[in-house]
Parts: C-alpha cells; structure tokens; sequence
C-alpha cells in the first residue's frame, strides 16, 4: 500500500471527543506551533542568582534617561527594582519612630524578643528596621538589634515581637537604650486570595446574627506606570506611590501626598495609570476628595504633567467621573488612540475631549468578564482578556474569542484564585499567554496559549506568577516561585535553577482512522519527519509512540504492539551538509485507529514536527 501521511491541522481541539477530533491535536505540553507546524517551546534562564521576597505579581520594564534598563517587581512582601540582576528594595515607609519611642525585652535562652512601641499599627508579617538600638547586655549586641526583622506575632495595640538569630542569654536584661528608631513599611499583602468565614468575615450586617458573613482577602496586586523615568505605582486598596530615578536604585519609594505641591492626592485607590500622550497621572477606583472611603467606580485624575495636583480648577485640567455598568473597575489599558477600562461587568473607553470636558467615557460593552487586573493585555492593536468562563478580544468591537480548549480549560480552574491569572504577549511568535491555576493548585500551575496570527490554542503546564514582554530586553520576562525572573525563549533547557534540568515536552494527537475503519491494520513502519535544529545536545532525540486502538470506545490496546514495538527513538546523526536523523523505524502494531504521541525528555533538545508516514497493510476485519 500507499505510505500513509499522518498530518495534523495545527493547534490543539478539547472541545470534541477524541475521535471525533481526528486530524487535530487533542494534548500538549511546552509545545507550540509555528507556522502550522508542532515544536518544542524555548527554554529559560534565570537573571541571575540573587532572589526577592514574596511572590511577584507585577513587572514593569522601563529605560531612564542615564540608560538604564531597569524593570519593577512588585510581590505580596515587597517593591522592587531589578538592575543589572540584582533586586533593590525601594519600599516605601509607612511610619518611622521618634528616638527612644521602641524599647526590647528579651527572655534567657529564647530567640523571641518582645517589642514595645506604643500605636505601632504593624500587622503579622510585617518589615520593620531597627537603628540606634545598643546592646541588650548579652548575646543580644547592637548588630543583632539594628537590621530588618518581620513581625513575628501582634501582641496588641503597643507590643508585638520579632524573632532574634540568636537566643539572649542571662545577661539580656536591658531595653536598647533611649535611641532606638523602628522604620515600618508598608503593610503586606496576602500571596493567595484567603476565604474569610465566621464572625467579622463579612460586611457589616452580612449573614446569620451571631455567625457572620464569608468573603475572601484579596491577593497583593500592584500597578504602575512611568511619569516619565519615574514611576507610579500603587498596591490594590492603597495609597498611590511614587520613585524618582534621579537619586538612583538605592533610593526608596515615597508617598505622593509627600511630594511637592501635593494637593488633595487619592488615599486610597485600586489601579493608577499614566496617560501615554497627554501625562495624565490616573485613579482607577478611588476615594472622593474630602472622603477616606473608596468609590470602586470613580476615576479620578491629575492635573496635566502633573502627578501630585489632584485638586480640580479653572485654572487645571485636574478632574473626575463615574463609569455606572458594574460594581467595581477592575483595571485600565493604554491603547492606540483610547484607555480601556474594565469594570467587572463592561468595557469602556476613555479619550481625551480637551477642555472644558477633558475626559470622557463610552461604554463598548456591557454583560462582559474579566478574570483580574492582570487577565488583560494589548498586543498587535488589540486586546485580549480571559474573562470567567470564556475568552474575548476587542478589535474596535467586543467580541467572544473562540476557543478550541474553552471547556478543558475551566473544567479544571480554580475561580477563587482568579485574581492570580496573569497575561502577557509573546509577540517573536504572536502568542498570548495566560497562567493560571488549575482546580486543586493555589498557586499558578498550567498555562494557556492563543496565537493569534494562526488563530491556534495550545496549553501546557508551567509555574509563573507574571509574565512580561518587553522590547527592551532581548527576551519574554518571568517571575517564578522561587522568587527570581527568568528570561523565556532562552536556551533549549529549563536554567531557573543552579544546576540546568531538561524540559519535557509531550504532543498527542486525537485518534485518527487506519484506512476506512473497517478493517485491522497492520502498521509494521514508520518515517518520521523532524528537525533538531537548534538543539544544544550532539545527539538530540524523541521518542514517537503509536497507541492502536479497536474502535473508538475500545481505549488503547495492552499491550500495544504485536511482536514488536510501538514507539522509537528518533536521533539526529548529523547537521551538515544538511541536517539528518533516523530516517525510518520498525514497529509493530495493529489496530483499525491509532494515537501518535511525541516527547522529548533529555537535556538539549529542541525539536519540531513535520509530516510522518506510516507503511501499512490490511490485516484482517476483526480482532
């Protein structure tokens, strides 16, 4: 008989059975398709060795105007600015001492020392820095006192304690004498959403009298925005934050209401933004002036070129409004000629009028989703954004995106996490990524891909907390959970660690017929068709596997193969003049469908798919 060709159309279809699916894709992992064709994603490098704290959930890429190439990470403990791969902290200060205002009591043979400083307002887990403390009279020196310690438990209202390095001994019998100053930062945030249940888990009033109401303590999300080679930026339900680059990257964030000239600056706010052209500096969710409390709908902005001028005047452009479709704006998207701003319920657009109106809003869409603030992003003048249950796009109109992998996707989602889904383009091969959580996991676990010059869906498995591309690095930015970025598309092998570890990549086809599916086929020859180009090792391979089935409702046969094997090594053996491997491998199976997987598993391999060919003959019309 004729070889069979066994070609599949590119991307991947969970939204049909396994049959009817033939001549798709039905499983990846770390595979993409480019150009029609299936391969082996990139690998990826760490930065470098150092690492921050906390789980970030925010990067921002920006040059100053000394050239430097620095990139913002904000995370659940902390904000930090990467440089050169080393991570400063410019975390702003929430509240610092007067001298003598923090005293220490210590207990012989523990490492618990008790802090009293009356009105501290630091919660569990918060950073504070000591100096000026002097020797408690034993192990407990000056050096141990006057560094960053974490709040280790809140005592009450004037006391809390810290855990020291070393245990105090007898002679730990002062308090540090009377010029001790504590710098406390700014609080913490939660690394997950936490499910609050019982008394005071709730609104005011909500639920069963005596029992309470449920609600969840969001995660820690940042935003953030240049004013010009400054930054805005903000943590969801804070007060807007600012940095100047000319001091450089050992110098610390500061409150906006600190700056020069400040006039009646937000308290608290949900997203900030900065206007691309115009220099607006932005407050998403906001609280009125003269009000402490947040308005979840009001949008409020500066005066222009100006960050710190809130106060609206004839003699400004400072101003506000309220979008009304929704309960809550959820965040704001820099686009071509327009901001678009989602509620958890609509799309606006927001353009600059010019004066007297200066601002205006125009509903695009109404009844829509969106995961999170960080589910969205614009690429290639359009927007895509995974919502809560589906996925859309807006192209100057709001529409469903379909999706080919929709209903693997949220059958096994985590909805309470969904605040952590972070999004991000990979625009070298026209992808949109979105990390996720999966059912079981409160951590990003599994990702999903849609290339939207292909319009294929792919999906895999990975674990990143954000994720940024970036035209002025060389690479897709990442930040992992252990607690460093990494660059994506960088190398073959996974080097987020110190020691490089292989990336396995697995593709499985639908079930496809032997034939007409009438008949048993024997397959007894393959000739694959790949390319190892690319690949780091000098013998680069995957294994091809054949799972033959009887019908379509039969499952794989066991043992696959008749008197033989049912999968092989394919190998490269050489790359010049042209780039050769395995040219045909013998198997044995039989069946009147078949499966192909595909998988790499060793250190430097980068692969990619062609069409392969099956020799076959019939063998029979029963089993």
């Amino acid at each position: 008989m004729p070889l069979k060709k066994i070609q599949f159309n590119p991307g991947v279809n969970r939204e049909s059975t396994r049959y009817t699916a033939e001549g798709t894709w039905y499983e990846t992992n770390k595979v993409r398709f480019n150009n029609g064709m299936p391969q082996k994603i990139g690998g990826w490098q760490r930065i470098s060795s150092n690492t921050y704290l906390g789980v970030a959930r925010s990067l921002w890429n920006w040059v100053t105007l000394n050239q430097q190439n620095l990139v913002s990470v904000g995370t659940n403990l902390k904000y930090y600015i990467e440089r050169g791969g080393r991570y400063y902290d410019i975390t702003p200060i929430r509240y610092t001492t007067g001298a003598g205002d923090v005293t220490f009591a210590a207990t012989n043979g523990s490492t618990t020392i008790t802090v009293t400083d009356v009105a501290h307002g630091a919660f569990q887990g918060d950073y504070v820095t000591f100096s000026g403390a002097v020797s408690l009279g034993g192990d407990i020196t000056a050096d141990v006192l006057n560094k960053e310690y974490t709040v280790s438990l809140v005592i009450d209202a004037d006391n809390y304690t810290i855990t020291s390095a070393v245990a105090a001994n007898a002679s730990d019998t002062g308090n540090g004498g009377a010029s001790t100053v504590g710098v406390y930062q700014i609080h913490i945030g939660n690394e997950i959403v936490v499910p609050l249940v019982g008394w005071g888990g709730g609104t005011w009033g909500g639920g069963v009298w005596g029992v309470g109401d449920a609600t969840n303590a969001p995660i820690r999300l940042w935003s953030q925005s240049n004013f010009g080679e400054d930054l805005l930026f903000a943590y969801r339900g804070g007060p807007p934050l600012y940095w100047d680059a000319t001091s450089g990257v050992e110098t610390i964030g500061v409150y906006v209401s600190s700056l020069g000239g400040a006039s009646d600056v937000p308290t608290i706010v949900n997203t900030v933004f900065v206007s691309d052209i115009y220099r607006f500096a932005f407050a998403f969710g906001s609280n009125e002036i003269g009000s402490a409390v947040l308005d979840p709908m009001l949008i409020r902005w500066s005066d222009q070129e100006s960050v710190a001028n809130w106060t609206p005047a004839a003699t400004n452009q400072a101003g506000s409004l309220r979008v009304s479709h929704g309960t809550e704006i959820i965040t704001a998207v820099q686009a071509r000629q327009e901001i678009l701003v989602w509620t958890d319920a609509a799309l606006y657009s927001l353009q600059y009028l010019g004066a007297p109106e200066l601002w205006g809003a125009q509903l695009l869409a109404d009844n829509i989703t969106l995961a999170g603030p960080n589910a969205v992003v614009y690429a290639g003048n359009m927007a895509y954004w995974m919502g809560v249950g589906k996925f859309y796009i807006y192209d100057g109109t709001v529409k469903t995106l379909p999706c080919a992998v929709r209903s693997y996707i949220f059958n096994d989602f985590n909805f309470l996490q969904e605040a952590q889904v972070a999004c991000g383009s990979n625009e070298i091969f026209n992808e949109i990524w979105w990390f996720y959580c999966s059912a079981n996991s409160s951590t990003n676990d599994r990702y999903v891909v849609y290339n939207y010059v292909e319009n294929t869906w792919y999906y895999g498995t990975i674990n990143r907390s954000a994720w940024l591309d970036s035209d002025l690095r060389n690479y897709p930015i990442a930040a992992t959970y252990s607690n460093n970025l990494v660059y994506h598309e960088y190398g073959v092998d996974n080097n987020e660690g110190t020691n490089p570890a292989a990336i396995t990549a697995t593709l499985v086809s639908a079930e496809f017929a032997l034939g007409d599916g009438d008949q048993f086929m024997l397959v007894n020859k393959m000739l694959p068709d790949m390319t190892f180009d690319g690949s780091t090792a000098d013998s680069p391979a995957a294994t091809m596997t054949l799972y033959p089935l009887e019908n379509s409702g039969s499952g794989y046969y066991s043992p696959a193969s008749v008197g033989g094997n049912d999968n092989a090594t394919v190998t490269r053996t050489a790359t010049v003049p042209i780039e050769a491997f395995t040219g045909q491998v013998y198997i044995r199976v039989r069946g009147r469908q078949l499966a192909m997987k595909v998988e790499s598993t060793a250190l430097g391999v980068a692969w990619k798919l062609g069409t392969p060919r099956l020799d076959m003959r019939p063998d029979g019309r029963r089993g």
